[in-house]
């Protein structure tokens, strides 16, 4: 009788911890990706936040003056209202989120947060200097719509760029393509282009990544 008789082979023992190494990755990895998520803002909720903001004041706007008038007083209040909302949303949220994160990961967080800020402040002091230089309130309508979605749109490329994702990324240039819809259309249709196609891209993508997430909650549970 052989003396390795009922002992696995130096093969089989090999195969055997080589399976539990490649089991003992793939578990290392699946806790970083969930420890990973559970730093990150959710995204969902981000563009639920953003979509409905655009959707009901960009509309509230287009309603009030779509026989050629311009908005009511109180449109203009509940989009800068919505818009605002939405701000603090991100804000909050993404602190909370990412309160845990430190190194290059926080920097290039913090650094793309304050891009936003930036422009958006960029877009103040445009527009101020357009109405001293005497502009019209169309002129500075259409500017306000079509500054402002280029802005988003080029931080999500950015965005999309930065940390490899293509979903920011393809909304980046939808963003681009409704900024420059949203001038063409002049008034009173750039407040219908922003309200369907920059709300409606935001919830449209809010559902897609709502939908790969949990095919991906489902793969991972096989």
């Amino acid at each position: 009788m052989s003396a390795n008789h009922g002992a696995p082979s130096g093969t089989e023992a090999g195969g055997d911890d080589a399976l539990d190494a490649a089991a003992r990755l793939r578990m290392i990895d699946d806790q970083q990706e969930r420890a990973r998520s559970g730093l990150e803002p959710d995204a969902r909720l981000l563009y639920l936040a953003w979509g409905v903001a655009w959707l009901v004041g960009y509309l509230a706007m287009w309603f009030t003056s779509r026989d050629g008038s311009r908005p009511a007083g109180w449109a203009g209040w509940l989009l800068a209202l919505a818009i605002v909302a939405a701000m603090a949303f991100t804000m909050v949220h993404s602190i909370r989120r990412t309160a845990g994160t430190r190194g290059v990961s926080a920097r290039v967080g913090a650094m793309y947060g304050w891009g936003w800020m930036l422009g958006f402040v960029t877009l103040w002091a445009i527009l101020n200097g357009l109405i001293r230089a005497g502009a019209g309130a169309e002129l500075i309508a259409l500017a306000a719509n079509g500054i402002a979605c280029l802005i988003v749109g080029l931080m999500y490329l950015g965005g999309g760029m930065v940390f490899q994702e293509n979903g920011l990324y393809a909304l980046g240039v939808w963003m681009l393509v409704t900024a420059g819809a949203a001038t063409y259309a002049g008034l009173p249709g750039t407040n219908l282009v922003m309200a369907l196609l920059g709300g409606g891209g935001f919830l449209a993508m809010g559902a897609v990544t709502a939908v790969v997430q949990a095919r991906r909650g489902k793969r991972d549970v096989r």
